[in-house]
């Protein structure tokens, strides 16, 4: 019977060891989660506080966001900020000699552009699938250090006056901090036109 019961005992004891060390274990594993994802949102929200930065400073609104006249000349026009020249809109007779001659032309809100390359109109950089919402990043990085279409490998190069010969010269963590805001921006559905051949201007 003491027998018995001794067994019974130390079985007890080694479950309600068991019991217990799985619950501190798993009260330690949900600790380091929690920890972990707290570390990750302050990474991320640090990266996207540095690429805001980034694209305020270097100017990406200058080109990718509409603007309207105002009485200190062209201001952005928030709701379609970083949506790129837009697919409604109208560009003012092109000056095709002038761009013989060596100009390049600015359309008045600086979205599109006219010069030997032909006609050229911004992207939609904005979060939005017709911009860069599905975009990866290794798609964002291959636009901005080898100037490709989309970030598409064997896709055409970027037209002027996107100054991604530049912007190459960014670190990978710059690059990285302005893709990550960017695609954090409000999304704005606008599909840019395709750039016209210098031959097919009129």
């Amino acid at each position: 019977m003491k027998k018995k019961f001794l067994t019974v005992t130390i079985l007890s004891a080694v479950i309600a060891a068991a019991i217990i060390s799985c619950t501190s274990s798993s009260g330690k594993d949900s600790q380091t989660n929690t920890a972990a994802t707290s570390e990750n949102t302050v990474d991320t929200t640090k990266r996207i506080e540095r690429g805001e930065y980034l694209v305020n400073t270097i100017g990406c609104d200058d080109c990718h966001s509409p603007k309207r006249m105002g009485a200190h000349g062209p201001e952005l026009i928030p709701e379609l900020r970083f949506s790129g020249f837009q697919k409604d809109g109208k560009l003012p007779p092109e000056d095709t000699k002038a761009v013989q001659n060596g100009w390049a032309l600015f359309a008045p809100d600086l979205t599109a552009a006219v010069g030997p390359w032909g006609i050229s109109y911004a992207s939609n950089i904005s979060s939005d699938s017709t911009g860069i919402g599905g975009w990866k990043e290794e798609n964002f990085m291959r636009a901005m250090r080898e100037g490709k279409f989309k970030g598409l490998e064997g896709g055409r190069q970027l037209l002027p006056p996107m100054p991604w010969p530049n912007i190459r010269k960014l670190t990978d963590e710059d690059l990285k901090s302005m893709f990550a805001y960017l695609k954090s921006t409000k999304p704005v559905n606008n599909v840019v036109p395709n750039p016209v051949p210098l031959a097919d201007v009129k």
